[in-house]
């Protein structure tokens, strides 16, 4: 039976993460991989999208168990050796009248996309590597394109179709956007707040000799037996560090009674 759960799902391509040495590079596209004939058999399915909004299609059924196995109804090869390395690697070999024509690695990134690596030969006889890379989507997109695929004329309900998906994944993707950006300087704000905090606990535990004004400037440092102490003098005028163990640093006091670190 087959064990490729981690590549069992609908994955969507990052056009913009992509490198081609050889073909059409594809403004969308979809890569599915399911388990069928009771877990015995992977059917792939490619779907791309040209930029011209010209779709490809096409099917690929493997049994991963490291033997040669002929293919049926595949326009690119006639046998397969499709092997699962590894929980995250799957590796199919394609063949055609005896011939090597295409190896396709398929990798499973710890970041849980779907990283496709297709090394051939050009019609010229050179070599090339086209890297596709993927992250799992909950729906499929109606139609895409695959170096192995065959044309198919774009209805104009699947254009249309295409144009609104393409549109609402722009749309999700920028508010997504925005949101991450939102989070992530809530997270440098609390960060912040955090440091106020710590550094205004070590100042109300420390020794004051007067009272602090609010907007004023003032030196922290350290003293010989580890306690801290609040000073209106900085290093500069100390002259040698002065009598205290290190200079900790510059603070000043704010209206909400936190201190926050200066350049001295």
């Amino acid at each position: 039976m087959v064990q490729a759960y981690n590549f069992l799902a609908s994955w969507q391509l990052f056009p913009e993460k992509c490198s081609f040495q050889f073909g059409l590079a594809p403004k969308s596209g979809n890569y599915k991989i399911e388990s069928i004939d009771n877990g015995h058999n992977l059917l792939i399915s490619i779907n791309w999208v040209s930029v011209e909004n010209e779709a490809f299609y096409s099917q690929l059924t493997i049994t991963p168990n490291d033997i040669l196995a002929s293919l049926d109804n595949y326009e690119l090869a006639d046998t397969a050796l499709a092997t699962i390395n590894n929980a995250s690697t799957l590796t199919i070999t394609l063949f055609k009248s005896g011939k090597h024509i295409l190896q396709v690695v398929h990798e499973i990134l710890p970041n849980g996309y779907l990283k496709i690596s297709k090394q051939g030969t050009t019609p010229s006889g050179e070599l090339f590597t086209n890297i596709e890379i993927y992250h799992k989507q909950l729906s499929v997109l109606p139609y895409a394109s695959s170096v192995a695929g065959v044309a198919i004329k774009p209805t104009k309900e699947g254009v249309i179709k295409h144009k609104a998906l393409s549109a609402m994944e722009d749309q999700t993707n920028m508010q997504l956007d925005q949101i991450r950006q939102q989070i992530e300087l809530l997270a440098r704000q609390a960060q912040e707040i955090r440091k106020r905090k710590e550094l205004s606990l070590m100042i109300y535990e420390a020794k004051l000799g007067f009272k602090p004004q609010i907007g004023h400037t003032y030196h922290l440092y350290e003293k010989k037996d580890g306690s801290h102490i609040l000073s209106l003098i900085s290093p500069a005028e100390w002259g040698n560090g002065g009598p205290f163990k290190q200079y900790i640093s510059t603070v000043k006091l704010l209206a909400d009674h936190t201190w926050v670190e200066i350049d001295s």
